[in-house]
């Protein structure tokens, strides 16, 4: 063996367990805001839905009202992460900064953080959006929505290690390959594998509006899923049908799984091949459309924080 190759069989396993750790840190992350938001709506639930003339005289209004001890931590959570979403677009002009971590990592913590940000406010504000800072709430919902959308377009934009865009010619040949082998296998059924594979033209895909493209590309995802489970329960016993959840969950049978993965990839880079230039359009847009957002509730955000500071109300 020589002197490179064992430098790679030594690097590529520290890389895959990396990944498969920061995988793992970004499963707890949604885990723990799915697990906080739900406990603050199940506390609160009994105080946000009375009316504004009714929260006075809940026991909880002093606790989860804007400027209740409860309510005032959330606002300076959502302050905190309000800072934090803004260091991912910082680090791109700040060298020191991006130089810290992968882009793609913190394109991760950013989106969870944009998701979790309107929970936040909205809980703080009491579900209370008046003025500026409910002019700040819808936009800031506008933008988190947005941003999971463009976290979905960056996905679709094939990248090879380097970060480097993956040719077109580069994708058909990897696609080729996989074709190959998953019509070797005697596993899946061909007609089930031609549904997967089934996507419009290119014709058709070129003359569709950006939405519609979009639109198109998530149902393909979608309703992947679907086709996915309808290839696995073929295979599948009918306690292994139960126990997968109709196909939905992976099984211990490593021969079916090894099919259902490259049939799995293969429809998934037939899907980016396709669509790969109307992607790198609709991700231009969202380019366009999601920065004035984040900059207009930026500044929305920071005067209201300004106000409730000179006001005293904290």
């Amino acid at each position: 063996m020589s002197a490179n190759a064992a430098v790679a069989t030594a690097v590529i396993p520290a890389t895959i367990d990396k990944e498969r750790g920061h995988r793992l840190r970004v499963k707890l992350g949604y885990a723990f805001v799915v697990a906080v938001t739900v406990a603050i709506a199940v506390y609160g639930f009994s105080y946000y839905t009375l009316s504004q003339a009714d929260r006075p005289f809940s026991p909880k209004h002093a606790i989860l009202r804007p400027s209740g001890s409860i309510g005032l931590k959330l606002g300076f959570l959502g302050l905190a992460m309000f800072l934090t979403i803004f260091l991912y677009p910082l680090r791109k002009h700040w060298a020191w900064l991006g130089r810290q971590g992968s882009a793609r990592h913190w394109l991760d913590y950013h989106v969870i953080l944009g998701i979790w940000a309107p929970f936040v406010i909205a809980f703080h504000s009491s579900f209370k959006f008046h003025g500026f800072a409910g002019i700040a709430f819808w936009i800031m919902l506008a933008v988190s929505l947005s941003g999971v959308i463009g976290r979905y377009l960056y996905a679709q934009i094939p990248r090879s290690l380097n970060a480097a865009e993956i040719s077109r010619k580069e994708l058909q040949e990897r696609q080729e390959r996989l074709s190959l082998q998953l019509h070797q296998q005697n596993l899946l059924p061909e007609a089930d594998l031609r549904a997967l594979l089934k996507l419009p033209s290119e014709q058709t895909v070129a003359k569709l509006p950006m939405v519609v493209a979009l639109v198109w590309m998530m149902s393909l995802d979608v309703t992947r899923a679907f086709r996915i489970a309808k290839l696995r329960r073929h295979a599948l016993t009918f306690g292994e049908a139960f126990s997968s959840l109709g196909g939905f969950l992976p099984t211990k049978n490593r021969e079916l799984e090894n099919a259902i993965s490259m049939a799995q990839e293969d429809a998934s880079s037939a899907k980016r091949i396709l669509f790969l230039d109307r992607a790198q359009q609709v991700f231009n847009l969202w380019h366009v459309v999601h920065k004035p957002f984040s900059y207009s509730f930026a500044i929305l955000a920071l005067i209201h924080i300004g106000v409730v500071f000179a006001m005293g109300y904290f």
